[in-house]
């Protein structure tokens, strides 16, 4: 599961931050609901809490979530594509985006559902990045299948630089995958990983899902 020794060159999307010179560990445990619009806390291995999401309960917008640092403060806003041209759409858009001291809002990635088919585990769901990384269409794809808890972020190169897994312990205290971890390679921006881990969440109608 753990990932090999990497280089740890940061690799700023949202900040360079959320770049750690190490191995990231960090555990995600969702929220019911009934707590600020559902979504999940990701803290880590000391148990203290690094980010959170709320679910579209607390924008009230469907498809759009937040992702937050400890303190509380914006970090991340991710919304989906609307409109008539989306719904006739085969592919649908999810924009995230940064906040300036302004509060104006910067575009930094886009990931693009396959189409109705992508609940199927051998669907790739692709990603791009502001500015862009790489000379294909996208920058990151993610492979595997979330709902299993058994899927990575990989780059345009083939490098995975964030898994999401679930270790024997926590399959045997949760059993429905309400607790699982995440291993983020190092110099990966981890704002952007977990923007990334949102989404998932959503599309595959879990915790963040109205």
């Amino acid at each position: 599961m753990y990932m090999a020794a990497a280089r740890a060159d940061a690799m700023p999307i949202v900040s360079k931050l959320y770049c750690s010179s190490s191995q990231a560990v960090l555990v995600v445990r969702k929220r019911p609901h009934v707590v600020s619009g559902g979504g999940f806390v990701v803290t880590d291995c000391s148990q203290k809490v690094v980010f959170r999401v709320d679910g579209c309960g607390v924008s009230g917008s469907e498809g759009e979530l937040i992702l937050r640092d400890s303190s509380g403060e914006a970090l991340l806003l991710i919304r989906r594509k609307g409109g008539m041209v989306q719904a006739l759409s085969i592919h649908r858009k999810w924009k995230g985006y940064t906040f300036d001291y302004e509060g104006s809002q910067k575009l930094v990635f886009s990931l693009k559902e396959p189409n109705f088919s992508f609940l199927l585990r051998n669907n790739a769901i692709r990603v791009s990045t502001e500015p862009r990384r790489s000379n294909k269409d996208w920058d990151f794809e993610i492979k595997g299948y979330f709902p299993d808890r058994s899927c990575s972020i990989v780059d345009s190169l083939g490098n995975i630089v964030a898994q999401i897994g679930i270790n024997k312990e926590e399959d045997q205290l949760m059993a429905n995958k309400d607790l699982y971890h995440v291993v983020v390679r190092p110099g990966i921006d981890q704002v952007f990983t977990f923007g990334v881990v949102a989404v998932l969440d959503y599309i595959y109608g879990e915790s963040t899902r109205c």
